[in-house]
């Protein structure tokens, strides 16, 4: 049976007190292509969910300067999960862009930091194409109703009121024209992969990300189902498509898919759970019924997976354990040697859409990681040098 080793690495907090910082999720860079300005939000409360007045302040970290935060914009669409979408814009040097509210409905801003020009988009952004050419936008108040803490408040949406629209889903942006069409809609999807438990409940889209290439993109269908003791819960089928959204591709119809990320064009980790066997790591190929899996029964439970610059290494977390503490892994794949890098407390008393789920995200070139956590009392961004162990270990 694999084991893990314990090798806990030092950390450095890049943010102070008295106010919140945190980047969000764990499927883009916050460091620009120096590698010396780092992405973060900035809030005054933690531990409840922002009401719609409520601003998110945004900056950069200046890593070569004393750690500066120096805000540059304010956004009022933003959730404690996934933040604004806030990233770099298609590597480009000092551009970023972030989801914002105007009025009653929600929008993307692409701002350039050096000479504070902004443009606006009439959709907010899921996620961006590699190729800086596309994003996948997505109906984030009704991802705000069916999942707290990843949807933003404070919109007008014409189906609230409708279980499973045909003129809602997943949009197709054209980030140089300006443009959104409709590519998948949840009516199609629950219509050409019904089950009889979606009858009657509310569905949504989640978790949408392109592939590298940028020719093809994954995506969550979910659903409202609740559990015996009448709590809510859902079910989630995973699928590719391609950016038209032709070529639909059921990758996982067996009850849950959770975190994950594409390895290269054509395959992707996911951890969930599969009838034969459980919940795993598992290794997808796109359009096909190939699946394997990763460091089988190793780690302890779900996590946030993704895969270091040379593919070397996966990166990935856990929940809080019975000591209440999330753990931070590196899984070596070559020799599937595996360590926990660090241990962080988590305070149970944060109630669930508000949680600060480590995040952790990889640095350009590999050397350092980024993590989210409350584990000294206020929510802070972290960096932690992983170079000492991986590269020890890579050659």
């Amino acid at each position: 049976m694999p084991e893990i080793t314990i090798h806990h690495l030092p950390i450095q907090r890049v943010t102070e007190g008295p106010k919140h910082h945190f980047f969000g999720y764990f499927d883009k860079f916050p460091w620009d292509k120096s590698g010396r300005y780092l992405l973060a939000h900035e809030v005054s409360f933690t531990a409840r969910q922002p009401r719609p007045e409520e601003p998110a302040t945004l900056g950069v970290i200046d890593l070569q300067d004393g750690d500066r935060f120096t805000p540059f914009a304010e956004t009022h669409a933003w959730c404690w999960q996934q933040g604004c979408m806030l990233q770099w814009l298609n590597d480009a040097k000092s551009t970023v862009i972030y989801n914002d509210r105007e009025g009653d409905h929600f929008c993307a801003r692409i701002r350039n930091l050096a000479t504070d020009e902004t443009r606006t988009l009439d959709r907010p952004i899921y996620c961006l194409s590699p190729d800086g050419r596309w994003a996948l936008s997505l109906n984030f108040s009704r991802l705000d109703r069916e999942r707290p803490g990843y949807g933003y408040p404070g919109a007008y949406d014409s189906t609230e009121h409708v279980k499973v629209p045909e003129n809602d889903g997943i949009f197709l942006m054209d980030l140089h024209a300006n443009t959104a069409r409709l590519v998948i809609s949840l009516k199609q999807i629950t219509k050409q992969f019904y089950r009889s438990d979606m009858a009657e409940t509310p569905g949504w889209f989640n978790h949408l990300l392109f592939s590298p290439d940028s020719r093809r993109f994954a995506f969550f269908h979910r659903w409202r189902t609740w559990k015996p003791d009448g709590r809510p819960s859902h079910v989630t089928h995973m699928f590719t498509a391609n950016l038209d959204g032709s070529g639909i591709w059921p990758l996982n119809l067996e009850e849950m898919s959770s975190h994950y990320t594409w390895v290269n064009d054509h395959r992707l980790i996911n951890f969930s759970n599969r009838y034969a066997t459980g919940w795993q790591y598992y290794l997808y190929t796109d359009q096909s019924h190939q699946t394997e899996i990763i460091a089988k029964d190793l780690f302890p439970g779900d996590g946030h997976c993704s895969f270091s610059p040379d593919g070397q290494w996966m990166l990935t977390d856990s929940y809080p354990l019975d000591d209440d503490c999330r753990r931070l892994f590196l899984y070596h794949l070559a020799s599937q040697q595996a360590y926990e890098i660090g241990s962080f407390y988590a305070d149970p008393a944060y109630p669930d859409p508000t949680r600060c789920d480590l995040h952790p995200n990889w640095s350009r070139d590999g050397r350092t990681i980024c993590i989210d956590s409350i584990h000294e009392g206020s929510r802070q961004i972290y960096t932690i040098d992983v170079s000492p162990l991986t590269s020890h270990i890579s050659h």
